[in-house]
């Protein structure tokens, strides 16, 4: 099959759109990424997935902490800035949890530190053990085939 193929496939499933922030000798970084879920309960591991040529890798390995944080249906205009869809003149100001860069109004905000890291293909994965994590009411940003889309509640038809 053809790249393109696959990557329409995998477009099929729709996600939340995170971005995920790190720092380096003081300076934060950020990236939108949509390869995350949670892993365990005890302890509290997540998963995110970074290709082997992001710059965010390296920087991930150095400081051996980032944060994921699930943008609201509302910071669309974030998730453009750190995937490169769209330049700004200003310099995007974090806040900070448990000593990582976070994105402030973010539905969700995990602060993690590395605790595994597993090459598959072309990605990393990295294995979060979460320190802490912030939660504000909201929706979330959702990606699907290449679109961002808003969640929608479906009313239940009454079964006959």
């Amino acid at each position: 099959m053809e790249d393109r193929q696959f990557r329409n496939a995998m477009g099929k499933f729709a996600t939340g759109v995170n971005v995920i922030a790190t720092e380096v000798d003081g300076e934060a970084y950020g990236m939108t990424a949509n390869a995350f879920m949670s892993v365990s309960l005890d302890p509290k591991l997540i998963v995110i997935s970074i290709g082997d040529k992001a710059k965010m890798l390296e920087r991930i390995r150095e400081s051996g902490k980032f944060s994921v944080n699930v943008l609201s249906c509302e910071q669309q205009e974030e998730s453009m800035r750190f995937a490169g869809q769209k330049q700004f003149e200003d310099k995007f100001e974090f806040g900070e949890l448990a000593g990582v860069p976070v994105v402030e109004d973010a539905v969700c905000q995990l602060s993690c530190e590395v605790y595994n890291e597993h090459t598959e293909g072309d990605h990393v994965l990295f294995i979060g053990k979460v320190n802490d994590l912030t939660l504000t009411d909201g929706e979330p940003l959702i990606f699907n085939c290449g679109k961002y889309r808003e969640l929608k509640e479906l009313e239940l038809e009454e079964v006959r």
